[in-house]
């Protein structure tokens, strides 16, 4: 028995080294983190009921990275239409993006920090550049800085060289290339991953030069971007392939109890969607950015820590109560001794 045993734990430390072995050199085939905080700046350009899919699509995004830990406070969510709302939906304040799932993107915890015409190309500027003006809440501006990473991720309808806003004006490549040059003179980013859904939309960062910038797109030039799944009791398409499959990457390898530690490299979320579940093809562009992303975790955009403070100090009962009393009365004594009662 004793031998079997010796054998056991033997076997057990052997087991255990060698897993440790494996983590270490998965840790070492990845970077050390550039950043320290992560930001999002999600974007649905459209308007009307027949385009509910790319509301869902950025409600789609919106909920996992909430998920993977990025909070409220550091997502800049943009909505043109609220769809949910609208009367010809017919679960009134709900939407979907697959119909057998039916799991509702638009629950009570959605923060929209810009609505209806307040989505307009001159704000989205504003936003990244950080040139709003004075008294505009925090919860309306992107408060990033030079060691922040940014995904933007911006879904509607576009052509070359252009995305619209509300179906009557366009932002331009050379607006977006302009924005985010500010940016990186400014220094308000680390690394930026931007992400255009939309019909030839590989035309959006082909005029961008800034540093440490990653982009993808759902189509290249002269290519559509198609949607996915159509629910019947809608009467719309509820996803773009893009953004649906974008977002099962994200559910499939990242959730966990710490999606940071996650394996799944930028590498793997960019080929998410292969040409046999896009049909269009999916645009990356690496000229701009400094590290390989094969050894990029995709939660250093997708995914943040959560901090908490846990609380172990025990009162004792009445000394805390006592010790108030006394400050209190010091407060009193001082402010008499200034001759205010």
């Amino acid at each position: 028995m004793q031998w079997i045993s010796f054998i056991f734990y033997i076997s057990l430390f052997i087991l255990i080294a060698s897993a440790s072995e494996v983590q270490s050199k998965i840790e070492d085939f990845f970077y050390k983190s550039t950043h320290t905080n992560n930001w999002a700046v999600l974007v649905c350009t459209s308007r009307f009921w027949f385009n509910y899919r790319h509301v869902a699509n950025v409600l789609s995004i919106y909920q996992s990275i909430k998920r993977l830990g990025i909070p409220d406070s550091n997502i800049i969510m943009m909505l043109s239409d609220n769809i949910p709302c609208n009367a010809r939906n017919p679960h009134p304040g709900e939407i979907y993006n697959y119909p057998e799932l039916r799991e509702n993107l638009y629950g009570l915890d959605v923060e929209v920090d810009y609505r209806g015409y307040e989505v307009s190309v001159e704000n989205f500027i504003r936003v990244l550049t950080d040139q709003l003006p004075e008294g505009t809440p925090r919860s309306k501006r992107l408060l990033s800085d030079h060691q922040s990473n940014i995904m933007i991720y911006m879904s509607g309808h576009g052509g070359d060289g252009f995305l619209k806003f509300q179906d009557h004006t366009e932002l331009t490549s050379t607006e977006v290339a302009d924005a985010i040059e500010t940016m990186s003179k400014n220094q308000r980013y680390n690394e930026v991953l931007f992400i255009v859904d939309s019909c030839q939309s590989a035309s959006m960062y082909s005029e961008i030069t800034s540093p440490n910038v990653i982009a993808s797109a759902s189509s290249l030039v002269g290519e559509d971007s198609l949607s996915y799944r159509r629910d019947d009791d809608i009467g719309v398409f509820v996803v773009d392939r893009y953004a649906y499959f974008a977002y099962k990457f994200l559910e499939d390898n990242l959730r966990g109890s710490d999606p940071l530690q996650s394996n799944a490299s930028l590498t793997d979320f960019l080929n998410a969607c292969t040409k046999e579940k896009c049909i269009s093809t999916v645009g990356i562009s690496t000229e701009n950015y400094r590290r390989s992303p094969d050894h990029v975790r995709a939660a250093d955009f997708f995914g943040a820590r959560k901090y908490h403070k846990v609380l172990t100090e025990e009162f004792e009962e009445g000394k805390e109560w006592q010790k108030l009393a006394v400050d209190l009365d010091k407060v009193k004594t001082s402010w008499k001794d200034l001759g205010i009662e």
